[in-house]
């Protein structure tokens, strides 16, 4: 019987919605490849791309027969497929709660924590000013959260805390300190602490303001 190929994980280095994966994969201990795509040579905009997701984005999951596109929803699928019932609890107030994380990874984070580091790190043509805003507030927001808890949810990690940690991680890349909120920087470090953690590379070039 032949071995069944790794799972492949079409990525960029620097992507927080990449990395997402990326560190489910390495936490669950499942084999996998990963392809970089070069985004700056639009890559990500070439037919043999778009085939696999229809958005030109990353991540694209590929196991097998399955084709995936979503970091959450790949997140979601990895913890189903490969992973015991803590990254997913089947309770449903526990997994309704997982999912308002999965939200806000998706909404406040993608537009506060990420936006700001695109326009420091990326040049991207962003309001600045109001990304900062909504990432002071969606950090504030967990701060709050954090103070009597470990992790987002439950009493251990979930995919909750894989889909909130890198773009929080590097919101300094984006001209914001975490100094100010200690229950945040102390969750930051116990997800760090997990078996197989592996980081997103930091930008040598730019530091909080």
């Amino acid at each position: 019987m032949h071995p069944k190929p790794a799972i492949r994980l079409y990525s960029f280095p620097l992507s927080g919605h990449a990395h997402r994966v990326q560190l489910m994969l390495s936490l669950l201990d499942l084999p996998h490849d990963i392809i970089n795509v070069d985004l700056q040579g639009g890559e990500h905009k070439q037919p043999a791309f778009i085939a696999r997701n229809p958005r030109g984005q990353v991540p694209v999951l590929v196991d097998g027969e399955i084709t995936l596109y979503d970091s959450t929803a790949i997140l979601v699928y990895l913890a189903k497929q490969y992973g015991d019932k803590q990254w997913l609890p089947e309770d449903p107030l526990t997994a309704a709660q997982v999912q308002q994380f999965l939200s806000l990874a998706s909404g406040e984070i993608f537009e506060g924590p990420n936006r700001v580091r695109l326009v420091k790190l990326f040049k991207r043509e962003l309001d600045y000013d109001l990304a900062l805003q909504k990432a002071k507030a969606v950090l504030q927001l967990l701060e709050t959260h954090l103070q009597q808890r470990d992790f987002l949810v439950g009493s251990g990690p979930t995919i909750a805390d894989v889909a909130c940690y890198a773009y929080v991680a590097h919101v300094p890349e984006g001209g914001v300190e975490l100094t100010p909120y200690p229950a945040v920087q102390a969750w930051l470090r116990k997800i760090e602490a997990l078996p197989r953690f592996v980081g997103m590379p930091k930008s040598p070039h730019v530091t909080a303001a």
